[in-house]
This record gives structure tokens, C-alpha cells and sequence, in this order.
């Protein structure tokens, strides 16, 4: 067979070039472009650890802010509350205050009223004993002749209107 001993005399040669190839390959490659590489993922690597970081600071210092911000507002929201409170007491002592005068102006109202009544109510009464009199004086008079003393018909007409 002629390709096994013509690959006989060439091997030697196909090893020596696999040979260069492979080392310039190694050298251009490996020492070369490899480090490049590495220095690169290196770098990314930072970068990503550096920025990781910088979040984490960062998310550290929003809740930080946060629990600031959340107490500030409580503060401000009882302190609203207090003003609140505060108003409604104002309010009610205003209101309070605004029904007792009323309270007063409706009593004194009453109290006057209640004094119209009975005064009308003592002057319908004399009237009344004025008219029962007069009556009574004018009947005993026509139907029993009889001429009586003013005085004396008005205390009997009283009595009776008293004590009916």
C-alpha cells in the first residue's frame, strides 16, 4: 500500500508543523488573548460587585430615609390628630356656650310668657267675678227685688267661683 508508507515518510513533518501550529496557537491564544479576556471578566466581575454593592448602600440608606420619612409623618399625624382633638373641644365649649345663651334667651322668653299667662289669667279671673257679679246683682234684684251691697255680692260670687 502506497498511502501507508508515503504517510511514513511525511509523518515526521505533519508532527513537526501540528507541532508550531499548536505552539504558536498556545502562545498567540493562550498567552495572548487569554489574559486579555480573564483581565476583562475580571473587570466585569468588579464592576458587578461594585454595583451590588452601591444597591445594597443604597437600598440601606431608602430604608433608612423610609423609617425617617414614617416617623416624621406619624409626628405630623398626631400632631393633626391633636389639632384635631383640640378643635373639637373649641367647638363643642363654642357650641356649649351658644346653647346656654339660647338656653337663657328661651327662659327668659318662658318666665315672661309664664308671667303674661297668669296675669291673664288673674285679669279672665276678675273679669269673670266682675261679670258673675253684675249677673247675681242684676237677677236677685229682678226676680227678688231686693237691692244688694256691692261688697257683699262680689265676696259671695268669689266664694263660689272658689269653692264651686
Amino acid at each position: 500500500m502506497p498511502q501507508i508508507a508515503q504517510l511514513a515518510a511525511t509523518y515526521s513533518s505533519q508532527i513537526f508543523w501540528l507541532l508550531i501550529f499548536f505552539g504558536f496557537t498556545f502562545f498567540a491564544v493562550g498567552r495572548g488573548m487569554v489574559p486579555k479576556v480573564m483581565d476583562t471578566v475580571a473587570q466585569r466581575d468588579k464592576q458587578i460587585a461594585d454595583d451590588l454593592l452601591a444597591a445594597e448602600r443604597a437600598r440601606k440608606q431608602a430604608d433608612e430615609e423610609e423609617a425617617s420619612w414614617r416617623a416624621r409623618e406619624n409626628a405630623n399625624r398626631a400632631e393633626a390628630q391633636a389639632l384635631i382633638a383640640d378643635a373639637r373641644g373649641k367647638a363643642a365649649a363654642a357650641t356649649a356656650d351658644r346653647l346656654a345663651a339660647a338656653q337663657t334667651v328661651i327662659d327668659g322668653k318662658l318666665a315672661d310668657a309664664e308671667s303674661r299667662i297668669a296675669e291673664a289669667c288673674r285679669s279672665a279671673a276678675a273679669e269673670i267675678e266682675d261679670v258673675a257679679a253684675d249677673a247675681a246683682r242684676d237677677i236677685v234684684g229682678r226676680v227678688a227685688g231686693l237691692s244688694l251691697d256691692d261688697a257683699a255680692v262680689r265676696s259671695a260670687v268669689k266664694e263660689n267661683l272658689v269653692h264651686g
